[in-house]
């Protein structure tokens, strides 16, 4: 019988996907970390500085965005939207464009129609085992 990492692996590398646990449970199970979730941000207030993490599934950089990114990171609860400034954008490209999860640090801005986005400051890459890698949707 296979563990349940081992299942995620499995899932991840041949179909991309996976109907297991997703990857942030198995991660956020060892951690001691106190972080936001994708539900949590519906019930935090506007300003408030946060930290969350998750797998990037999509990467959009629009021409009409000012040099601005925008990230759709998906944890076990949900999909968290981020912004991403182009002065940040610039400071931590490598890690935007190459990591497959996420630590952001940043505050909470809620939008029109009460839509949270976390307003990025700080990027780094999430200590994930490699085979947990995925493709996202992103810009080219």
């Amino acid at each position: 019988m296979m563990l349940a990492t081992e299942r995620l692996q499995t899932d991840l590398s041949l179909v991309g996907a996976t109907t297991g646990p997703h990857p942030m449970r198995l991660w956020r199970k060892q951690q001691e970390v106190e972080l936001a979730t994708s539900a949590s941000l519906f019930k935090t207030p506007h300003g408030k500085p946060l930290v969350i993490a998750g797998l990037v599934i999509c990467r959009q950089r629009p021409g009409t965005a000012k040099g601005h990114c925008f990230i759709s990171l998906e944890d076990e609860f949900g999909i968290a939207n981020l912004f991403i400034p182009r002065k940040t954008f610039h400071r931590f490209k490598l890690i935007i464009t190459s990591e497959s999860f996420l630590l952001a640090q940043g505050r909470l801005q809620i939008t029109e129609g009460r839509q949270p986005t976390v307003y990025v400051t700080s990027l780094k890459p999430l200590n994930m085992p490699g085979e947990f890698s995925t493709a996202s949707h992103d810009f080219h």
